[in-house]
């Protein structure tokens, strides 16, 4: 017998990895967490794999899990595109900024099969400092702005927490006294988060290495020079801290999604929106 996916199982699944624990994302789905429990086993049986690694301070996805995430996310996202707009045709340009982390997510997939979907449609996604991203919004150049709520041009149409996790380069001991430290340039919620968490808890630290740009603090990750704060979805496997207790645990970081004024009723934009609101 053919094995199938279902979309309700891949949303728990999708909706774990992104809250980085069962009981938020059985609340955010409005099950119970057995029940969502239940479904998690149900799809793992259904692949044939493990999908997450489960701790009492949460979830993260396994390397099964990490292979099936960008599928589920677009199996989501293409279904409720199809679902929204089937028979209509979209046309006009959206631009859209996202926070770099989220840039380097699979959001910009998403938004590539809805242009896919339409090819009338012009869509334009930016990764630009605060200043400049302030400087697009109010020009018109991008319509939707999703970033650390702070950094908004305007105030958000809504806001959403998301969990951070270490991530661990290669080789290096969560152990060592100080800790080596990879951290963004800067003001960004992930340095406040990092920094403010290893303070309260009394852990030295030292700065292994800082950046602006996300493509080096990775990069530096991969090399071994220390540990930093990732959201679960962009964590590659290999950077994942199984052993959650040796480090502190993280807060949760703000992001909120800016729109700019009349666009409403634009089908474009509306429908990008609701695409960047199901992914995130």
């Amino acid at each position: 017998m053919a094995r199938d996916l279902e979309t309700a199982l891949l949303r728990s699944f999708v909706t774990a990895v992104r809250a980085g624990s069962i009981s938020r994302a059985a609340t955010a789905l409005g099950h119970t967490q057995p029940a969502l429990s239940q479904q998690l086993r149900k799809l793992e049986s259904t692949v044939g794999a493990s999908l997450l690694h489960r701790a009492t301070t949460g979830v993260t996805p396994t390397r099964a899990g990490e292979e099936l995430l960008p599928y589920a996310e677009r199996i989501l996202a293409l279904s409720a595109q199809a679902l929204a707009k089937t028979g209509t045709a979209l046309t006009g340009h959206c631009g859209v900024g996202l926070l770099e982390d989220l840039a380097d997510s699979r959001l910009p997939q998403a938004l590539a099969d809805l242009a896919r979907l339409h090819p009338g449609a012009r869509l334009e996604v930016l990764s630009l400092s605060d200043a400049e991203m302030r400087e697009a919004f109010d020009t018109g150049r991008v319509q939707l702005v999703l970033n650390e709520v702070p950094a908004l041009p305007s105030p958000p149409r809504w806001t959403v927490k998301l969990p951070l996790v270490w991530a661990v380069g290669h080789g290096v001991d969560v152990d060592a006294d100080p800790l080596p430290v990879v951290l963004f340039s800067g003001t960004c919620a992930w340095r406040t988060s990092v920094l403010e968490t290893l303070q309260r808890t009394d852990r030295r630290w030292e700065v292994a290495f800082e950046s602006n740009s996300l493509v080096s603090v990775l990069a530096a990750l991969r090399s071994g020079l220390g540990v930093t704060a990732h959201m679960p979805a962009n964590l590659e496997p290999a950077m994942a801290c199984h052993d959650t207790e040796r480090l502190p645990a993280l807060p949760d970081v703000e992001l909120g999604l800016a729109r700019r004024p009349r666009t409403e009723g634009d089908p474009l934009i509306d429908a990008v929106e609701t695409a960047l609101r199901r992914m995130i």
